[in-house]
């Protein structure tokens, strides 16, 4: 390959990552904001989170559609992308092991063929479960979720803490908001999350709040999602299961999941209590 070629390709790289990365910075810079808003609420002004996580919801369903009309006049859409969107990697050897019984289809199909951000996501996990547990941050942020007052003795701010936990929350949110639109789709629709932001949240007690094990609710609830669009009026002999009844599925589990656990799963006690310093 000679220096003409290599050059070619770098450029045609760049030229393609550039939207991608200005896609993803415009996603978690969206959700920092309203991150940062979120904070003001209930940790500056002491406010209940769960009413300004409901009105900051749906600030965001409503501001979005009226930005899309306003600058594409698309009833809120936005253009479909033809380029600049997050493709498929094929990984090493997939087409390789695709023949191989049982484990090269696994690789090849299951494995191998998604975005840079599905692969981001699953590494994530790992770096939370470590973030968490062997890191400074990760042990006073787990004790401001049970004694702040403990953390705040020591010298430690704990809305410092409070604030870098949901500014880290609104990067992945916001990742999450760029996969969404340049990755599974072509593009920003209305409502296109469909209620997966609750359901995350009840993966995240089922799991109580554990890194891996949440993963692992997150992955149950895609597969009902993968289920639902694969089989549809799934005719059983008497009678024709209705393709809005298996659409319903992940959220019917939801709501299952969270009446038979929501009450054996505890909690940081301090969790969602705004801190008040004593004087």
């Amino acid at each position: 390959m000679d220096f003409a070629t290599l050059i070619q390709i770098l450029d045609s790289t760049l030229r393609l990552a550039t939207p991608l990365l200005l896609a993803c910075l415009a996603g978690i810079g969206a959700s920092l904001a309203l991150s940062a808003v979120h904070g003001l609420a209930s940790i500056t002004f002491r406010g209940n989170q769960l009413i300004s996580g409901v009105a900051i919801n749906f600030l965001a369903s409503g501001l979005t559609v009226l930005v899309g009309q306003n600058w594409f006049a698309l009833g809120g859409r936005t253009p479909a992308l033809t380029e600049g969107r997050f493709q498929p990697i094929t990984l090493p050897l997939a087409e390789t092991l695709a023949p191989v019984p049982v484990l090269g289809p696994i690789y090849s199909d299951l494995i191998s063929g998604h975005s840079a951000l599905v692969y981001l996501a699953f590494a994530l996990v790992p770096a939370s479960w470590w973030l968490l547990n062997r890191t400074r941050f990760g042990l006073r942020l787990r004790a401001v979720g049970e004694n702040p007052a403990a953390v705040d003795t020591a010298g430690v701010s704990v809305v410092g803490i409070r604030f870098a936990a949901v500014a880290i929350c609104g990067v992945l949110c916001g990742l999450a908001g760029a996969y969404l639109a340049t990755a599974l789709s072509a593009g920003f629709v209305k409502e296109m999350t469909a209620g997966r932001g609750y359901i995350a949240l009840a993966a995240l007690i089922f799991a109580k709040w554990r890194p891996f094990a949440a993963m692992g609710a997150c992955l149950l609830f895609g597969l009902l999602e993968a289920v639902a669009n694969r089989f549809q009026n799934i005719d059983l002999g008497v009678m024709v299961l209705p393709v809005q009844f298996m659409q319903a599925l992940p959220y019917v589990l939801t709501v299952v999941i969270l009446a038979g656990f929501v009450g054996k799963a505890i909690p940081p006690r301090a969790g969602g209590e705004p801190y008040v310093k004593e004087r």
